[in-house]
């Protein structure tokens, strides 16, 4: 069944891209509009104003906190349904964007047809999981073990790595994740702890080597 008069928001900071995408959208079954957000600050603005039923959003949009910016999102459209599609790799970032809320996770070096059957499945309530997203999934919920050091990470912890590795203040993140310094500097020290680094220049040397720098 396909849904109709769906209304989409495109939140990306590349204008050239966003253009591709929306005339792409606009031409598939059941989209009515698409609209456009360059910054976090925007689209925040956006679904302040409106309803939507999807948003497509780039992860590493500016002025938005990566990870953490999925809730935020959440919690302002709880209508619409978000899908994640990013420039950064699904086995990065994947599964811990659905399990901050997203209905789907997509990479730009998808086959755009995916994108299209995410935004109509997604649209109607449900996930979307590509093949090998959902593998991983699997597999992490069968052996209960991690891989590499930064899966070790709790969702909070992972997402205080990324904010650290982007040049943010202890104080900086505490602001935007709304916690207190002291429990910023709490995970910073389970991080390096777990990954069995010893400082933040180590940090970020591993953040960069594994494309982890939002």
């Amino acid at each position: 069944m396909i849904l109709h008069s769906l209304h989409l928001l495109i939140a990306d900071d590349h204008p050239l891209f966003r253009l591709g995408l929306k005339d792409y959208l606009l031409r598939c079954p059941g989209v009515v509009e698409v609209d456009e957000a360059a910054s976090g600050n925007e689209l925040l603005q956006k679904i302040d104003g409106r309803a939507y039923d999807c948003i497509i959003l780039e992860i590493a949009l500016p002025g938005a906190n990566g990870l953490a910016f999925i809730g935020q999102v959440i919690k302002r459209s709880p209508r619409a349904r978000l899908i994640i599609y990013s420039m950064y790799p699904e086995d990065q970032f994947g599964s811990r964007a659905l399990r901050a809320g997203a209905a789907c996770y997509l990479t730009k070096d998808s086959d755009p047809e995916l994108l299209k059957e995410a935004v109509l499945k997604v649209s109607r309530g449900e996930r979307y999981i590509v093949p090998s997203l959902a593998q991983k999934l699997g597999e992490e919920a069968l052996s209960g073990r991690k891989g590499l050091p930064h899966e070790l990470l709790s969702d909070r912890e992972f997402q205080v790595l990324t904010m650290i590795a982007a040049g943010k203040t202890v104080s900086g993140i505490a602001s935007e994740l709304k916690i207190s310094v002291k429990t910023v500097s709490t995970h910073r020290s389970h991080i390096l702890e777990k990954m069995n680094l010893r400082n933040n220049a180590e940090l970020i040397r591993y953040a960069l080597e594994h494309g982890l720098v939002l």
